[in-house]
């Protein structure tokens, strides 16, 4: 064991929580991640935080799964990081041409000298063993931070642009349904990126803002020097238990409604509603697949299929796909063969990519591909992000995307309305 494991009680778990966020930003890299309290199957912890590179890996898509299989077997310990949407292109002939003001490495992790794992009213501290003399020291200086508030920076909304018109997103959808009806997909997701440039913002100010309003099950604060992730995602990508590999793709929306009867409404009319219904199967079909290329023969089931899942902005239909694979499996090859998922791509899946690529403006980046961790035992647990904002404090240029799943029921109308729906909560923080 490469760490020194301490455990401390916790008076007020959720006010030491906020205190280790802001007590984290002091570090170059940060993953903090956030589950709500959301009562899930599958939920670990409460709240990760990982801390100080102590070793890193960052790379472009060539070769990019087997550098991180090779990091991955040669550290031993755990990895925090994500995988870019862009990582495709190491899997399949597919390339990524669009615009991309971001400049986000597309593979990046790291082996951090610090963790924290908070359950219930307790937190596990693991320091790597050339700083675990500071463990006791960090614990109470955590616990003597004062002020909570961030600072803010920025008093004016900020002015965003959004990257492709309404007008073009119309046309563009109607585009893809041509490919639909011409048999050459039967479902792809498109994303359109609204943007800010010159944008001063508090990392942090803006993550607490998002996650508030939202309170997603993977909310994530992920900080790489000046490059950073704001998420407020309610979705499951991948984890890895043992043997076990469990997939919940999201698929199917429906608003909240104020009213309590018409919100229940909105959920019955949500779980039998044969477009979103539809939209979720052919995804799940998907995922199945992809989970069979690593799973022991027959060992693919469906837990659960189109669950009506609530949050605080939108009622969601989750499937629960699960295998199980062999000891020997390595954890890099279960997801290399998995990725990018299927709720964020269309099937088939490489046609659906190439589509994308041709239609969309923006290389989608860390938007829509993952971010979690690999533990030493060779599990993980991966988001897919999404519901999320982007920001290079080095050339002030902020980000988000929003998409919708486009099928044969798709209208052009209604699926803009969707993704205005989804860019809500990221307009309301913003201004």
């Amino acid at each position: 064991m490469l760490r020194t494991v301490k455990v401390f009680a916790l008076e007020n778990p959720e006010v030491f929580k906020q205190k280790l966020l802001v007590w984290s930003n002091q570090f170059r890299e940060v993953v903090f991640l956030d589950s709500n309290n959301y009562q899930q199957n599958y939920s670990n912890y409460d709240v990760v935080l990982a801390v100080e590179a102590f070793t890193s890996i960052k790379t472009d898509s060539f070769n990019a799964f087997e550098d991180l299989h090779q990091y991955q077997t040669h550290t031993k310990d755990w990895l925090f990081g994500y995988l870019s949407y862009d990582l495709k292109n190491d899997t399949e002939a597919l390339n990524s041409n669009n615009f991309d003001g971001l400049a986000f490495p597309d593979l990046y992790f790291f082996q951090p000298k610090k963790l924290f794992f908070l359950k219930d009213n307790e937190v596990e501290l693991q320091y790597l063993r050339l700083c675990d003399d500071e463990m006791d020291n960090d614990f109470m200086e955590i616990n003597y931070i004062q002020n909570l508030q961030p600072i803010t920076y920025n008093l004016q909304p900020i002015p965003i642009q959004q990257r492709i018109s309404k007008e073009d997103y119309l046309q563009k959808v109607s585009k893809m349904l041509e490919h639909i009806h011409h048999g050459d997909i039967y479902e792809a997701n498109f994303c359109m990126e609204f943007f800010a440039k010159d944008a001063t913002i508090n990392p942090i100010e803006i993550y607490q803002k998002l996650n508030a309003i939202s309170q997603p099950p993977f909310a994530v604060f992920f900080k790489n020097n000046y490059q950073f992730l704001l998420s407020a995602s309610p979705e499951r990508y991948l984890k890895k238990e043992g043997t076990k590999v469990i997939s919940q793709p999201i698929k199917g929306t429906a608003r909240r409604v104020f009213d309590s009867e018409l919100d229940e409404q909105s959920k019955a009319d949500l779980a039998v509603n044969p477009k979103e219904r539809a939209e979720n199967i052919m995804i799940v079909d998907l995922v199945r697949n992809d989970l069979s290329k690593t799973a022991a023969k027959g060992a693919v089931a469906v837990e659960e299929l189109c669950q009506v899942y609530t949050f605080k902005q939108v009622h969601q239909l989750i499937s629960t796909v699960v295998s199980q694979v062999e000891n020997t499996t390595a954890p890099v090859e279960i997801i290399k063969t998995t990725f990018p998922m299927g709720s964020m791509t269309g099937a088939p899946k490489i046609s659906a990519m190439k589509i994308i690529e041709e239609l969309e403006e923006t290389k989608r980046g860390l938007y829509s591909g993952a971010i979690g961790y690999i533990s030493p035992e060779g599990d993980f647990d991966f988001n897919v992000v999404i519901r999320s904002i982007l920001y290079n404090s080095k050339n002030q240029y902020l980000s988000f995307s929003v998409g919708s799943a486009i099928t044969s029921e798709a209208t052009p109308e209604g699926e803009y309305e969707e993704c205005l729906l989804k860019a809500k909560a990221m307009f309301e923080v913003l201004n």
